[in-house]
This record gives structure tokens, sequence and C-alpha cells, in this order.
């Protein structure tokens, strides 16, 4: 009663999905306990599959895997080729098919292989499609000479100087990686109409498009036969494909935002004409149904019946967890106020004197709507709520709108973007300075002007997995929606503490994360670099930090909170502290480490970090170093180098080294 199985996916850290599997005695008191232990302690996102070979997730994903080599050799289509059309294309990692071999390893996948053999190929679960569980023979050849994959250097793909080569049958030999996308076939995956694309894929006749309807249709037809065996529900074979192998959609969702019925006739047809890898039929059920997930829950295939979700207390802490296609919608609370930029809105369900400010702008980049919508926001909680949480689905913001400052820049209107500085800064310290408390519900990226309010909030919840820093150095400027300022504060602080009472000490540290664009790889280590404070709460499960949240935005009111007084006299670095960056920055530029504008802006940075040009341990206003940080920022914004570090940013996404 006190045993089961627990089935984790590599690697652990990134792939949320854990496998349950319980015994026939399993205590089912000891699977809940279990299940809500792993969900919250570690974040992990659980599907109870059943006793069954390989379980869920890889049941089903090892099949795709099978039917992906079955049409590749069937079509003569190159292994390049078909991680083109198995990527991103279709709603699947960037690593597709054969690169994703390559890191799991070529002699773990025949290992697998041979267990699907082993376990399937006869007996009690025996498998309409064991025919195909062979390892072919290019495989057992790569395998039996040490080829592996990434870990020996070479598998299907090898890199041969900067040049990656993949693996050529027709040649025996590995050439140079190339492959292109058949321009009708790129056309059709662009439809946005599901149920059109699967049509247009079905009947056209280039080996690309039959590739990527036949190894859906199997698929498909896999999922639909093994349903009742393998799984309690149709969204758990969903959620497992989707948490175990990063796909965008399960299958069920996929096939269901098809056009159930009519993707169930063309199954049929092609099992009938002998063109599905198995003439199995299709069940019944398949035929009596739109689809499989509906508002009152996802079908059972084992008791034909729709299944709601899991009603574990644990579940009560995701206010939006991850919804399968046609479950009933999340309840969107009520909203207080909107602007093209922000939502002001409220869960009264949670709490109904908590507001949650929600940035709506695409990848919640900070332009002119988000800044007027927050500063709005703000000063309407102020007399209507007892507190605010900042909160979106991840990204949390990726910085200042861009595309903003580099249409102002080319227009030379650097009056324009002064202004927009200090609007910037002006919104950072409304969120610092509020009359009530704010707090920061972080998940995923929160860089830039994004870090500068995580920063300014009276408190921050933390998914584990959040990306936070001040990467501004990437293009040519410097932190001025007061991240330099906060750091500058952070230093004054330990300095009293301090013997001595040296800030420089403690702005060192922040000068070379300013300076390098140090981006946090964990909610641990932006805590370590800076970006939060003692007592910041860290969640392992991202759909808390709402729930948790709301309850310490409460717990802030509830205790007296009073936000932070403006700091008339902070302690800086001065020119002592500038001098000293310069020192640094003059050993890495005669390295040959950093160029002549890298040298510059990491002089902006050190020279608003350090309180501008004054004497060391000068007292300053915290205005003042927001002044120097603006006048630094608009200073880098009209040098040549900057704007064109700004427009390659726009245009290709990747940082200039110039």
């Amino acid at each position: 009663s006190q045993f089961c199985g627990i089935h984790f996916f590599n690697p652990p850290r990134y792939m949320p999905l854990v496998e349950l599997i319980p015994t026939a005695a399993t205590d089912p008191a000891l699977l809940d306990g279990l299940e809500a232990w792993l969900t919250t302690r570690l974040g992990k996102s659980i599907v109870r599959a059943k006793d069954t070979p390989n379980f869920v997730a890889n049941r089903v994903g090892v099949f795709s895997i099978l039917a992906v080599l079955h049409h590749t050799q069937r079509l003569g289509l190159a292994f390049d080729e078909v991680d083109l059309l198995t990527g991103p294309r279709i709603g699947r990692p960037r690593s597709a098919t054969f690169r994703t071999a390559d890191v799991v390893g070529l002699d773990t996948l025949v290992h697998v292989l041979g267990t699907m053999q082993a376990t399937l190929g006869s007996g009690e679960h025996a498998d309409p499609w064991a025919a195909h569980f062979r390892t072919p023979e290019w495989l057992q050849a790569l395998v039996a000479r040490g080829a592996l994959g990434q870990k020996t250097k070479a598998g299907i793909y090898r890199k041969q100087g900067k040049q990656i080569q993949v693996l050529d049958l027709h040649l025996q030999d590995y050439r140079d990686s190339g492959g292109e996308v058949f321009p009708d076939v790129e056309d059709i995956l662009k439809l946005k109409n599901p149920a059109e694309k699967f049509a247009q894929l079905a009947a056209h006749p280039h080996p690309q498009a039959q590739f990527l309807w036949s190894i859906f249709r199997d698929v498909f037809h896999y999922c639909a036969v093994h349903l009742a065996d393998i799984a309690d529900n149709a969204r758990d074979i969903d959620l497992a494909m989707r948490w175990g192998f990063g796909w965008a959609q399960g299958p069920f969702e996929t096939w269901q935002a098809a056009g159930w019925q009519a993707v169930a006739e063309m199954i049929r047809d092609d099992i009938a004409h002998g063109r599905a890898m198995s003439e199995v039929p299709l069940p019944s059920w398949v035929f009596e149904r739109e689809g499989v997930h509906a508002p009152a829950g996802s079908y059972s295939a084992a008791e034909n019946a729709l299944k709601p979700r899991s009603a574990l207390p644990v579940y009560q802490r995701q206010l939006y967890p991850d919804r399968v296609l046609g479950e009933a919608p999340d309840d969107r609370g009520e909203t207080l106020w909107e602007n093209a930029g922000v939502r002001l809105w409220r869960r009264a369900d949670q709490d109904a004197r908590i507001g949650i400010v929600s940035i709506t702008s695409k990848m919640h980049a900070i332009g002119d709507e988000v800044m007027d919508g927050l500063l709005e926001a703000i000063a309407r909680a102020e007399i209507d709520l007892d507190g605010l949480v900042i909160w979106q689905p991840a990204p949390f913001a990726v910085g200042a709108n861009l595309q903003q400052v580099g249409e102002a820049c080319r227009a030379g209107q650097f009056e324009l973007l002064e202004k927009m500085v200090a609007r910037f800064q002006r919104t950072s310290m409304a969120i610092k300075h509020a009359q009530i408390p704010v707090v920061a519900a972080v998940q995923g990226m929160a860089l830039g002007g994004g870090c500068e309010f995580v920063m300014h909030a009276a408190h921050r919840v933390f998914a584990l997995e959040s990306y936070v820093g001040l990467v501004e150095a990437g293009v040519g400027l410097i932190p001025a929606g007061g991240g330099s300022k906060e750091f500058a504060l952070q230093a004054n602080a330990l300095a009293q503490r301090a013997a001595g009472g040296d800030v420089f000490p403690y702005i060192q540290n922040a000068f070379q994360t300013i300076a390098m664009a140090t981006v946090a790889k964990s909610a641990l280590e932006a805590m370590q670099l800076g970006f939060g404070r003692a007592g910041d709460d860290i969640l392992f499960n991202a759909n808390e930090i709402l729930h948790a949240a709301i309850r310490r935005a409460r717990a802030l009111a509830e205790s007296a909170w009073r936000p932070a007084l403006v700091n008339p006299a902070v302690t800086v670095a001065g020119r002592n502290g500038i001098a000293t960056c310069e020192m640094m920055l003059v050993n890495m530029a005669e390295g040959g480490f950093i160029s002549a504008h890298d040298y510059r802006v990491a002089k902006a940075a050190a020279t608003a970090l350090c309180g501008g040009e004054v004497d060391t341990n000068s007292r300053v206003s915290e205005q003042w170093i927001l002044d120097v940080e603006r006048a630094q920022f608009v200073d880098l914004l009209k040098t040549e180098k900057t704007q064109q570090r700004i427009a390659h940013m726009l245009e290709t996404g990747k940082p200039l080294r110039n």
C-alpha cells in the first residue's frame, strides 16, 4: 500500500512532467499526498499513469519518433529536412526529431526501442503497431561504431569546425547540413485554420506534405486505439506530451482543433486503403463524439465518460493552470480599469481588495501605454484597494519598447526620449512609494525595465524559473528606470552597517552585473545578484505565484506596512569609484575583451552607480542619482554605435558587438 512508481523527465529542472504509477494495492492517500508535495515543493506537473509499458508520455512520444522514422524512410526524406518540418513549424521543440535523438543519445534510443519490442511485441500488452518497433539498420550501425550523438561528438549530426554536418544515407557519409521546406508546404503550415491546414497537407502530392499528414495521422490513430489502456482520460495524454516532450499542443487537442469528425474520416479512409501504419480500426467511440475535451471534462475511453480535473486542494493554489483546448475558460476576474497597455482587475473569490495589474503589450514590453497605465492603476489602487500585485503570464516583461526608442532615435527626438525616460523613472518610483504594498509576481524573463520594476516593488514572489537582469548594455545603453539608483541605495545601506562605511566594495559587483548584462539563471541567482531582497518568496511552481502574491499583499496590508521614505542623503562612491571602475575597463580593453564603445557604455554605468562626478562619499538625493542615470542614458542614445546596436537588435533579435 506504500509503494508506487514515480517517473521524472529529463532534464528534471526544466521538464515539469512527473508520472505517478500506482499498483493495484497503492493507498490512494499516499498518491494524493505525493501529488500535492511534488506539485508545490518541486513545482511538478502530475499525470497519473496506468502500469503499462512506457507509461503515458514515452508510449506516445516514442511512437511519434517511430512514425517519423518510418515515413522518413518511406518517402526518402533527409534527416535535416525532417528536422525543419518537425520543429517549431508544427509546435514542437527546436531540436525537432533527429537533433533530439542525438541529445538523448542514440544508444538510449536503441534501448528504448528494444524495450518496446520486448514488452509490446507480444503477450498481454501486444501492440498492433509492433511490426514497426524495430531499430533501423542505419541506427544500429551508428551505435555499433560508437557514434552515439552529442556525448560522442557525432551521431546523426556532427560538427566539423564551425559547420554542422548531417548523415546522408544515400551518400553513406556526412554532408553539410542544409535542407529547405518546399514553398507550398511552407505556405500550408502558415495557415491559421487547422482544418484547412490538415486537409491541404493530406491532399498535396509533395513528399513533405504527405510526410506531415502521415505522422499526425498515425499518432492520432495510435492515441485513439490506446487511450483506454494507458491513460485515465484524453487530457492526461495531451498534457503529458506538452509537459514531457515540449509539444505546444497534445495530439488530441490538435485533432479536435482540426475538426474531429472530418479528421476521423480521413484516418478511417487511410486505414481502409492501407496507407496507415496499422490496419486496426479506430475505436467506435471516435465516431460518436465531436471531440474529447469539453467544459465538463475530458473523455475517458475506459469509463465512456467525461472526467473533470483533480479536486485535490493543492490545485486551488493554481488560479490559471495549464488548460487543454475545449476546456472551460478561466475566470478572467473583474476589470476595474484598462488602457492599451495595462489591465487593472481583481479576483473577488481570492481577495476583493487586492488588485492585480497586468501588462498586456506584446511580450509585455514597456512603452508609453504601459507606463501611463501603471501610473493610473497605482493611483486608483491607492484609493480603492488595500494592495496591488503586478502579474502576467511569462515573460514578466522584456524591458522597454525598443521599437519606440529606435523610431525616436532615427527622428532625432532626444528631448522626447528624455521625457520618456523620466516617465519610466517616475513609474518605478510610483511602484516603490505607493501608499499600498505593490508585490511583483515574477516568472520567466524580467529584463531591463521589467527588472527595474521588480527591484522597486515592496515585495517579490518569484517562480524559481525566473530569468532576471539589467541587459541594456547589449544595445549600448545603461539601466535608466531606477536600476542603477537601487544598486546605489543597496551599497549605501550595506556600507552603513559595515566598519569604515566605504560604499565602493558594494558597488563593484553591481557594476560588473550591469556592464556584463548579466542575467540571473534562476530566482536564487537573482537574489544573489541583488535583484531581490531578503524575505522575498521563491516558489517552485510558477502556476502558484499569483495565489501567493495576493496573499503576500494581504499580509503586508494587515501588518501596518508603510512605503520606504525617499532617501535624501545617499552616500555615493563619486569620482574615485568611477576611476576604479575605469581601471578595470582599461585592463579589459587592452586585453581585447571589450570594444571602445563597450568601454564607453560601461563607464556610463559606473558614472550612474557612483552618483556622477562628485566627491567620493558625497551625500546626494535619490533624484540626483536618477538624473545622472537619465543623462548618461540619453547621451548614449545620441551615439552612432548605440543606434546601430538598437537597429541590429530590432532587425535580428541578436546583440551587435561594435
